[in-house]
């Protein structure tokens, strides 16, 4: 989450302006009219009794009037017409209760319509009653699940059938940086050996260097005490930098920086992965390349798009049959020509979803992956070498879940494990998540950082542990 604000505010209202395209019953809108593709049915109770309700989601970015829409269920005599002066906000949520108006079953269907009552805008049927709640997950974009019951809020999606387990290891966690070093807005973390590569929201990158007692501290040497600000390719604009990483052949190879926006025109997204190559002395450093990936993803708010950034070796998808999703078949890099040798994979933060592209030399790219995280939003990526597991990490909005995936039988990234945060952490909002390499085990045990946007008590870098 970028710096445009000076306290963090409570992460369920920013989620609540996710914006997506959905594949489904949706049509356009005649010309002129309100934007009927960004409203959706996201939640429905029908419990067999008297509660039957039917909640809509507006994930787009405008206000849509939705006086005289129709609401349905399987037959065309059913009606119930939304009233006159009715609105719905950009990432607001209204149930209408269509009890009196007609009943819901257990093998059934809700329909929304335009005031023509012959314009479908979505719909959604199920063969059993709710229980308790039919919700989308996430929210306006995802399927739909049986979930706890949250009209009028967004969807409880967290539970997905895996049960959270104690953090595997140390439940101890003490500061890893100076008082006051970076404020606020520190987010993607990356250890690279001796160095911890740090991307934060006012367009700055960061080359840490141990502090001698366990910690961080800025690098002093060739320009980087204060960070280097980042640049778009030719110079210009600010990029909101969320989530950094290098390849196998580490920072020589240049760090890849996500980026949600460019600072300069804030209310726009502009989901780019950036290269830099980090080798001069000077104050800033200017993309050297860019994959522009907007136009390949669904749209979401300008705030809420990527978080955290990760590369995951081709020798690891190869061996574990990973499928390319761009082909249906098992995933061969040979197709892509010059790449990286790897697949980077980009977690959003207003969705949770995280994607996987091959980000090939030309300046091409290709989708290869799309994965339901099972959280509602995605702050960092990290693959974990050695472990061969990918993390995903939550911030405060998910109470700091972390989740570890592999790839399945199926050829699919799918969640492995879930842990709750260190019982000695409270609830930061943290950010970033880095793990150091298998060389710092020591009895089984080796560090990781953590990243705290808000700066909580003066501390942006935090250490714990987990077992080898």
């Amino acid at each position: 989450m970028t710096a445009l604000r000076t306290r963090r505010r409570p992460r369920a209202l920013a989620l609540l302006a996710v914006g997506a395209a959905l594949a489904g019953a949706l049509v356009a809108s005649p010309a002129g009219a309100a934007p009927a593709g960004d409203i959706r049915i996201n939640e429905v109770v029908t419990t067999g009794d008297v509660e039957d309700s039917v909640e809509l989601y507006n994930k787009g970015t405008a206000t849509v009037d939705i006086s005289g829409w129709i609401l349905k269920d399987d037959k065309d005599g059913s009606k119930y017409k939304i009233a006159s002066g009715t609105t719905l906000a950009a990432g607001a949520f209204r149930a209408f209760d269509v009890h009196d108006a007609f009943g819901l079953g257990a093998d059934d269907k809700a329909r929304l319509y335009l005031p023509d009552g012959k314009t479908l805008v979505d719909s959604f049927s199920w063969s059993k009653h709710s229980g308790p709640s039919w919700s989308r997950c996430p929210d306006g974009i995802g399927a739909f699940q049986t979930v706890v019951m949250t009209l009028g809020a967004p969807n409880d999606c967290g539970g997905d059938g895996i049960t959270p387990v104690p953090w595997p290891g140390s439940n101890s966690v003490t500061d890893a940086d100076a008082s006051n070093v970076f404020g606020e807005d520190l987010s993607g973390l990356y250890q690279d050996g001796n160095i911890m590569w740090g991307a934060q929201n006012s367009g700055k990158l960061w080359r840490l260097v141990r502090n001698g007692s366990g910690g961080w501290t800025p690098d002093t040497s060739s320009g980087w005490r204060s960070g280097k600000a980042l640049r778009f390719p030719g110079g210009s604009g600010h990029p909101d930098s969320e989530g950094v990483t290098v390849t196998g052949n580490g920072s020589a190879g240049g760090v890849f920086v996500a980026s949600e926006r460019n600072g300069d025109v804030s209310g726009t997204s502009r989901l780019s992965v950036l290269k830099y190559d980090v080798s001069g002395t000077g104050s800033a450093l200017t993309a050297v390349k860019e994959w522009n990936l907007t136009s390949d993803l669904p749209p979401v708010g300008s705030n809420l798009g990527f978080e955290g950034i990760t590369w995951v070796p081709d020798t690891y998808l190869t061996r574990a049959a990973f499928k390319d999703a761009s082909t249906g078949a098992a995933y061969d890099p040979a197709r892509y020509g010059a790449h990286s040798g790897g697949v980077f994979f980009a977690g959003v933060e207003g969705t949770g979803t995280i994607y996987g592209y091959v980000l090939q030399d030309s300046g091409a790219f290709t989708r290869v992956a799309s994965v339901n995280s099972g959280m509602r939003g995605v702050m960092e990526l990290q693959w974990e070498p050695r472990a061969a597991r990918l993390w995903a990490v939550c911030d405060d909005t998910c109470g700091g879940q972390h989740r570890t995936l592999q790839v399945d039988k199926a050829g699919a990234f799918t969640t492995t494990a879930v842990y709750n945060r260190p019982t000695g952490m409270p609830n930061y909002n943290n950010e970033g998540f880095a793990l150091a390499g298998a060389d710092e085990c020591i009895a089984g045990s080796k560090p990781v950082y953590w990243a705290d946007d808000a700066n909580d008590d003066g501390h942006a870098l935090r250490e714990g542990s987990i077992t080898c």
